[in-house]
């Protein structure tokens, strides 16, 4: 009698387990509140970066390797930069004499050289006057036959020539006091912007010798090695970014309605599925596409779905690229 009550008493209890397990904690309302909510499943987005350098040359140093962690603005690595710092100290060197014609056109002449100019020009028309005197003289004698008709004509070409000398002088002195022309001046301002546009794209072209990091992450592969000479085509490390962290994931169509970007989420991954982190649906594709294969619910694999990002506010380590994770929404409530 005691073995039967006692096997009455474990069949009655595997049935109240049964009872349990099978949708009696659901109507009472006992299961824990996040399993009411509704969550999606994705996974942590890849984003990895090719890296080269804008420049080619020849690898003198690379100063990471595969693993390492590395922080935005960090040199990763540089080329020899001989032929770059050449190429800009020339640049310079063009700039500053060019900059030296302008300064010069601007300053004008001298006031030496103007009280040159204003000397050779009373000196000319001191000729000028002489030439006249002695072409005077040579007029009035010709009639009495005292000179040629020949020692004449030189005193009208004596005097012709200093009256031609003295004119040009006196333009020379007119432009020396007038200055330097707009039109100079302009032409020397275009030459020396287009020096100083070489200059500074001599230096961008000798600071692209040094390869930095665009952003915090990991590199998962180095594939060029130093003394290599390389293009900028050319990779020379695979970076794995890890700030910001998102997660790509799918909602079907019959839910797109429930969600939108700004919603607050919990993202949970299988290694630590009792440290949620916070998230935001950052971006909601506008584009339905056919279910992919990283989403594991049985009930949308023949659906359309439409992409969706979240955005984790404060990642830590365990969240790795392209690990599972659960998306719960703690606003909305499963169907």
């Amino acid at each position: 009698m005691k073995r039967i009550v006692a096997l009455a008493i474990i069949i009655l209890a595997a049935a109240g387990g049964a009872a349990w397990w099978y949708g009696l904690p659901q109507k009472l309302g006992w299961l824990p509140e996040h399993s009411k909510e509704f969550a999606l499943y994705g996974n942590v987005d890849i984003r990895q970066v090719s890296l080269g350098f804008r420049v080619n040359g020849r690898l003198a140093s690379l100063a990471v390797d595969e693993g390492d962690m590395i922080k935005s603005g960090e040199v990763l690595g540089k080329l020899d930069a001989t032929p770059y710092e050449a190429a800009a100290a020339s640049a310079q060197a063009n700039v500053a004499a060019l900059q030296a014609t302008l300064d010069k056109l601007k300053a004008g002449p001298r006031p030496t050289e103007i009280a040159q100019s204003s000397a050779l020009y009373d000196e000319s028309l001191a000729a000028l006057s002489n030439a006249n005197i002695a072409y005077d003289r040579a007029r009035q004698l010709r009639p009495q036959g005292t000179i040629s008709e020949a020692n004449l004509d030189q005193a009208v070409a004596n005097r012709s020539m200093a009256a031609a000398r003295a004119d040009s002088a006196s333009q020379a002195l007119k432009l020396l006091q007038e200055g330097t022309r707009v039109e100079d001046i302009a032409n020397a301002e275009a030459q020396l912007k287009a020096a100083q546009s070489a200059l500074t794209s001599a230096k961008i072209s000798l600071a692209d010798t040094e390869l930095r990091a665009p952003n915090d992450g990991v590199i998962l592969s180095r594939v060029r090695e130093p003394g290599a000479i390389v293009s900028p085509a050319d990779t020379v490390y695979v970076l794995s970014l890890t700030q910001p962290v998102w997660v790509r994931s799918y909602v079907a169509e019959g839910d797109l309605g429930r969600l939108h970007p700004g919603m607050k989420v919990q993202v949970t991954s299988d290694t630590q599925p009792d440290k949620p982190y916070d998230g935001t649906v950052g971006f909601i594709s506008p584009v339905a596409e056919f279910t992919p294969k990283s989403v594991e619910t049985p009930e949308l694999r023949t659906d359309l779905v439409y992409r969706l990002r979240i955005v984790i506010d404060k990642p830590g380590p365990d969240l790795r690229q392209g690990m599972p994770v659960t998306v719960r929404f703690p606003e909305l409530a499963a169907k």
